[in-house]
């Protein structure tokens, strides 16, 4: 069998229905062993950095490894920003790039270049990838792709890339019986009784207990085991950024996202809770603060990570749990049953009252679109079962603090890499991996511009993908940023930029479009746009006057975000003391 044709055929036999490419000369074999094939499609993409975004979000929103192709050299290059979104956000990916002939390769001589675009990708990408391979002998072909595949999957999964050269990939091979859809699971722990005991003495003496879910919950794919165990248990819910989806927003024991533009409420639960359940997360900056000492620091931590290097980093555990997270829940919703749980009400009428005070003011004026009011009316208007894809920029913590995510929704953004320009290749690839849900796309007119040229992707497939465009007419977060810390300098962030109108440009590509100005236009235009399950585009002009508040400050503990509250109501607020002010740079 000719390489290309058995590369093809393993992804297909994986049930990878769609790979993201870009065509060039050194894919050639691997091209033509995908031409007319049903069942596995390729999905023309018109960047190599937004073809692995595809990819990425293909994994996030179908649960199966994501697949993307570029050829070499700049193709390959291209694809390193989505390769590292899923090293950082634990997205299982396949990348194969073409290379040159391996006689042309230069190994280990001390040339720059000897082939055409020939490119040493596989030592450019170690650093943010689980493995990497340039495959030499035809006859390691077949062990080097079904370990990468299980290396994708398993333990804390990543993305893996694979170079193929043009006279591997056109070598014949006589491939064994195939093994890599046979993975270890992970799904189950052998119970220790001793760890069961800390745990129960731990939850047993506490009165103020909170879980945070991070993104390890849904890497896991144990939301509905977070969901039991919360309930059995009476115990309320944060969530980090990448945690968002993992836990149903209307559920009575959701409390919010936390962090530096988290829900105050959720910030001021974790600073007074006594105990945390951390699960799948790895406590970074945007989720402690600088001084991650001061972070829930009234609260003994039993944090669970399927990744020991995460365990004791930032943050000292009293319990530190290397394990699958869905495997931990499965252990505690076996055992919890013979925990003794104190009686919680008083803790959650705590949190809920913080929250009726410092819910966001989601209230509009007719002349001005307010985001926080947009956005909660966009989140009624949803469909039930809508895939929400957010790009990164203040348009991302609006929609991460404002929308209510319900059981079947899912929220998709970038968390460690954090591109702006995602949401859409993210959409693309969600929506060919769910074509029956309807997929949105918030994104901000920075970001829409670094990939605007997937809108022909959205109309060739005629993808059910309803994009709005938050304009504020620049670089809103670095601009927040630049007034707080920059004396209000907008150097790039306003001052040299610009847009074009999104309008015309839209049209371009055949997607219908609409602009609002009023919140009058809310109504109508959602309406409009979620009427029917093809393309459509909503820009939404928001004045440039609005900032992503809360929002924390450095050397601040993450209950005294900005708008600062005064100290008495900061008081009035906490129930273990506050911590004395500190200068801010």
């Amino acid at each position: 069998m000719k390489i290309s044709d058995y590369v093809i055929n393993t992804l297909a036999a994986e049930g990878v229905t769609h790979i993201f490419e870009i065509c060039g000369g050194a894919l050639g074999h691997l091209l033509d062993s995908l031409y007319g094939r049903n069942d596995i499609r390729t999905v023309s993409m018109h960047h190599e950095m937004a073809a692995a975004i595809a990819a990425e979000g293909y994994a996030r929103a179908g649960e199966n490894i994501g697949v993307a192709m570029a050829t070499s050299g700049p193709g390959a290059t291209n694809l390193i920003t989505g390769i590292g979104s899923c090293y950082f956000d634990s997205i299982p990916c396949l990348f194969i790039t073409g290379q040159v002939n391996t006689y042309e390769y230069k190994y280990g001589k001390p040339v720059r270049q000897i082939g055409f675009q020939e490119t040493d990708i596989v030592s450019i990408v170690k650093p943010i990838v689980k493995s990497a391979v340039l495959v030499s002998d035809p006859n390691d072909t077949q062990k080097i792709l079904e370990n990468s595949i299980v290396t994708a999957k398993t333990g804390r999964p990543g993305p893996v890339l694979i170079d193929l050269p043009l006279n591997i990939q056109r070598s014949e091979i006589e491939p064994s019986i195939q093994h890599a859809g046979k993975l270890p699971s992970a799904d189950s722990a052998i119970p220790d009784e001793k760890l069961i005991s800390h745990i129960k003495n731990l939850i047993e003496s506490s009165s103020r207990p909170l879980i945070l879910a991070g993104g390890g919950v849904r890497s896991s794919k144990a939301p509905q085991e977070l969901v039991d165990f919360a309930h059995a248990a009476g115990m309320p819910v944060v969530v980090s950024l990448m945690g968002l989806d993992s836990f149903p927003h209307d559920d009575p024991l959701y409390v919010g996202m936390i962090g530096t533009y988290g829900n105050r409420y959720a910030n001021l639960a974790v600073a007074n809770a006594d105990c945390i359940i951390a699960l799948g997360t790895r406590f970074d900056t945007r989720q402690t603060g600088t001084d991650p000492e001061t972070f829930a620091r009234a609260a003994k931590i039993i944090h669970v990570d399927i990744d020991a290097h995460e365990l004791n980093n930032k943050i000292k555990a009293d319990l530190p749990v290397q394990m699958d997270v869905k495997a931990f829940l499965r252990l505690l919703n076996q055992y919890s049953r013979n925990f003794i749980m104190r009686d919680y009400t008083p803790w959650l009428a705590w949190i809920h009252k913080n929250k009726m005070n410092y819910s966001h003011d989601c209230t509009g004026d007719q002349e001005t679109i307010s985001p926080s009011h947009f956005l909660r009316e966009v989140s009624k208007a949803l469909p039930k079962d809508a895939i929400i894809c957010v790009d990164v920029g203040q348009n991302q913590m609006w929609a991460a603090q404002i929308i209510e995510v319900k059981k079947d929704q899912r929220f998709l953004t970038q968390g460690g890499m954090a591109s702006i320009g995602s949401a859409l290749p993210m959409a693309i690839g969600a929506s060919f991996a769910q074509p029956d849900r309807m997929v949105i796309v918030i994104t901000g007119d920075g970001g829409f511009q670094l990939n605007i040229q997937e809108l022909q992707t959205v109309y060739h497939h005629d993808l059910p993908i309803k994009i709005i465009l938050l304009n504020n007419s620049g670089y809103g977060m670095i601009r927040q940023f630049q007034e707080q810390y920059f004396g209000g300098r907008l150097q790039s962030s306003v001052i040299g930029y610009s847009n074009p109108d999104f309008q015309k440009v839209v049209s371009a590509y055949n997607i219908p479009g609409r602009r609002i100005c009023s919140t009058a236009e809310i109504g109508p235009a959602l309406e409009s746009l979620f009427s029917d399950a093809k393309p459509g585009f909503l820009e939404v002009v928001i004045h440039e006057k609005f900032r992503v508040v809360p929002k924390l400050s450095v050397n601040k503990p993450v209950e005294d975000q900005e708008p600062e509250l005064s100290r008495d109501e900061l008081r009035s607020a906490m129930i273990i003391d506050i911590l004395p002010e500190r200068d801010c740079p």
